[in-house]
């Protein structure tokens, strides 16, 4: 009797795009997700969300998610969802010509969304009445790590060391002629410029202006204020920008986190700005680190630490300075990093001596397993 081959794939949906700031981010790193997940293990429907937050089944290629231009690939475009409240779990797919639609069962979500709606809590909200598991943060740790003055607060109370910041209402600071004077003065009285100016939900440095003086206050505000009316204001930091990739996975079956070496990022403006990292090129990414081996460990124990005082899961990439005293500052954790072909995470992880491809397993591993 002949051996009949038995291996099923497993079924993903990977979901891209999405009405934030972020939308190209999530594509190019959506891109690279597909190119390095094996097609031999994985059954791959892509869905996605355009900028007007419409959904879509993507039927086109791979490089026009990439380029951005697949919402305009209409002819390889299907009106598609994930229900919330039905026994049929999966993607609904919808035939416009007659009305009729066909659920495409899944056994994973791999959602490469970036900001608003896909890495704040609500699209993992969505995944979790699903029934559908997913990978990354759940709900509540999403939610918090997604708002900078949130995780703030939780890390002071954590004896976490952070820079001087402070919380600021964009609506007050508008609110009317001169209030805005005593938000400056107040900022003044209790950090030293720089001041960077931040909107508190947002991530890939969107919004953010580095301030010198009061004078540059209000442009920064606004500019903050355009992406989330909840702002932080941080005192600047001299030193090195340090990035950590923390993965949570089973060794000997059992779980346990696992955190890279530590890499640098060498901005080539002011700061690590949106245009550093996706469109210049010119910034340098060191991977490792040229750090002292009790600095790379210290940095690496307390990334794992902030990950597990977040109640994280699955997989975020954790960031710090190293100040000119020495000393370690937590500035702010990813819970859905960048995926791109020149993001930080996935080359941190490489460092450690697991492939791309190894870590989408390993995250739908963990996902399908929770």
């Amino acid at each position: 009797m002949s051996n009949t081959n038995t291996f099923k794939k497993i079924k993903i949906a990977v979901i891209f795009g999405g009405e934030s700031s972020e939308h190209e981010v999530s594509c190019m790193s959506a891109f690279s997700v597909l190119k390095n997940a094996n097609t031999d293990k994985y059954d791959i429907y892509k869905l996605g969300i355009t900028k007007k937050g419409e959904w879509y089944h993507y039927l086109g290629a791979d490089e026009k998610i990439n380029d951005h231009s697949w919402s305009l690939d209409t002819a390889n475009l299907k009106r598609a969802f994930i229900s919330p409240c039905s026994k049929e779990k999966g993607i609904y797919v919808f035939n416009e010509k007659d009305g009729t639609y066909e659920v495409i069962s899944v056994d994973c979500v791999f959602p490469v969304l970036h900001g608003k709606n896909g890495e704040d809590g609500t699209m993992q909200g969505l995944l979790k009445l699903s029934g559908i598991p997913y990978v990354g943060c759940d709900t509540l740790s999403a939610a918090v790590t997604m708002d900078k003055a949130v995780t703030k607060m939780i890390m002071d109370n954590c004896n976490i060391k952070q820079t001087p910041w402070e919380f600021v209402d964009a609506d007050e600071y508008f609110s009317s002629k001169g209030s805005e004077n005593e938000i400056i003065e107040r900022l003044e009285n209790n950090l030293s410029y720089p001041i960077f100016i931040k909107p508190a939900n947002a991530g890939s440095s969107v919004g953010i202006t580095k301030v010198k003086s009061r004078f540059e206050m209000t442009k920064a505000f606004e500019k903050a204020a355009e992406i989330d009316k909840r702002i932080v204001a941080e005192q600047g930091v001299v030193g090195r920008e340090l990035e950590v990739a923390v993965l949570q996975t089973k060794v000997n079956g059992k779980n346990e986190l696992i955190a890279s070496k530590c890499g640098e990022i060498i901005p080539d403006g002011a700061f690590y700005d949106y245009e550093s990292k996706y469109v210049s090129g010119e910034s340098k990414v060191c991977v490792p680190a040229d750090v002292s081996g009790s600095v790379n460990e210290e940095i690496r124990e307390l990334a794992k630490k902030i990950f597990t005082h977040l109640n994280c899961r699955s997989f975020s990439r954790v960031d710090f300075f190293l100040d000119e005293r020495g000393e370690l500052i937590f500035n702010e954790i990813n819970v859905i990093p960048g995926f791109t072909s020149i993001s930080m995470y996935p080359k941190l992880i490489e460092d450690y001596g697991i492939s791309y491809s190894e870590l989408i397993d390993i995250l739908i591993s963990e996902a399908i397993d929770q």
